[in-house]
């Protein structure tokens, strides 16, 4: 995994609604997407990376389930989230 501590701690103080709030919904879309971005790129480089493309489709596959969570929990936060993160248009 190449995020470090610090695009972690940034991400997580952006993204959480308390102080110290590291499992929230948003959160963990958030840091999702950051790893899923990073792995995007490290296929175009790496083609035959077999095995972290069934990492990735398991990391899409988490986050599109966290996502439809929060669209049925908090439909406000999921607008907000969608547009900050810029994954739906």
């Amino acid at each position: 995994m190449a995020l470090t501590k610090q695009s972690i701690k940034t991400t997580v103080e952006k993204f959480s609604t308390k102080p110290n709030d590291t499992g929230s919904t948003s959160v963990q879309i958030a840091l999702l997407t950051e790893r899923i971005e990073y792995l995007s790129k490290h296929f175009s480089a790496n083609k035959k990376d077999h095995a972290s493309q069934k990492g990735l489709m398991h990391l899409i596959t988490q986050r599109k389930k966290l996502l439809s969570y929060l669209s049925n929990y908090n439909r406000a936060e999921y607008q907000k989230l969608i547009k900050t993160l810029g994954l739906r248009k």
